[in-house]
């Protein structure tokens, strides 16, 4: 039986050491969602663009072939990152190795992102103008969500909202939190830069991009070699924006998010320390035998 969309995308939330065994631990079954990921991929996919009849046989091949390569070459690297957190997590953390890790987990993504190229271009080159209306009308869906979700809220109720997901992820690893390190959270997110009017700016401007480009790959008739080279190129431009607000941004909340985490592990007592150990252990030890099971 599939898992949850909501319970897969908790997999993909890792930002961090111990950001990561939080959002593992937010669904149980880490063995069976990964080896799910290929039928719930499809479905959150066919959500956007509602594939046709010859889309839905090559979408579903090409997800299992991703999975395949994915469970042979990188569950062993992000295993290995669980390691390096279980070495962490006994001492005092600082930001700058949150960080560390943040930007190691990036390049474990971008290493994904990279593999699915070819695919994704060769998807991207087959839609069709009412595929593409309905990846339109699927971001303004997604948009209207995050509209209710955020900006219907005032900025008060946005801290809290964050607050509570953070604490939720944060006591799914180590525990119970006590009185003194909930209000410590609750200070980090009271002096957070987060806007989410921001946020849903630039978002929507991603989406923008990513409709331009597909129209104009069906409209100059693109060949695969120049597309794969635009979607590259925007591929870039996210992970790593050119120099100006946006990436200032991207990199102040990166930093907040390091020293959120930091701050919180160095007020966490030696047995919620081993909590987390033992976490990450498991996880780790998950990961290794899926990555076996290739």
């Amino acid at each position: 039986m599939p898992l949850s969309r909501n319970c897969c995308a908790k997999l993909a939330r890792i930002i961090g050491v111990l950001a990561l065994g939080a959002a593992l631990a937010a669904c149980s079954a880490v063995k069976l969602a990964y080896n799910n990921l290929p039928e719930v991929g499809y479905w959150w996919l066919d959500g956007y663009v509602d594939f046709d009849d010859a889309q839905t046989p090559r979408v579903r091949e090409e997800l299992r072939q991703l999975l395949a390569w994915h469970r042979r070459d990188e569950l062993p690297k992000i295993a290995d990152l669980l390691q390096q957190a279980q070495a962490l997590a006994p001492a005092d953390l600082t930001p700058a190795q949150a960080c560390a890790l943040f930007d190691a987990l990036r390049l474990r993504l971008l290493a994904l992102a990279e593999r699915a190229e070819p695919a994704g271009t060769a998807l991207a080159l087959s839609l069709s103008e009412s595929q593409l209306e309905q990846l339109a009308r699927k971001y303004e869906k997604t948009n209207d969500k995050y509209k209710q979700d955020w900006l219907d809220r005032p900025p008060a109720q946005q801290r809290e909202k964050r607050y509570d997901q953070f604490l939720d992820r944060s006591e799914d690893f180590y525990g119970r939190l006590d009185t003194g390190q909930r209000e410590l959270l609750r200070q980090q997110f009271e002096r957070s830069a987060f806007d989410p009017r921001a946020f849903d700016a630039e978002r929507r401007e991603r989406q923008q991009e990513v409709l331009t480009l597909l129209r104009r790959f069906s409209v100059e008739k693109t060949s695969p070699a120049q597309a794969r080279s635009a979607i590259k190129a925007y591929v870039a431009r996210i992970a790593e924006p050119p120099p100006g607000p946006l990436r200032d941004r991207q990199r102040a909340a990166q930093q907040e998010s390091c020293r959120t985490v930091a701050a919180l592990h160095n007020r966490t007592s030696d047995a919620q320390r081993q909590k987390a150990v033992r976490r990450l252990r498991a996880y780790e030890d998950d990961l290794r035998q899926l990555a076996e099971a290739s």
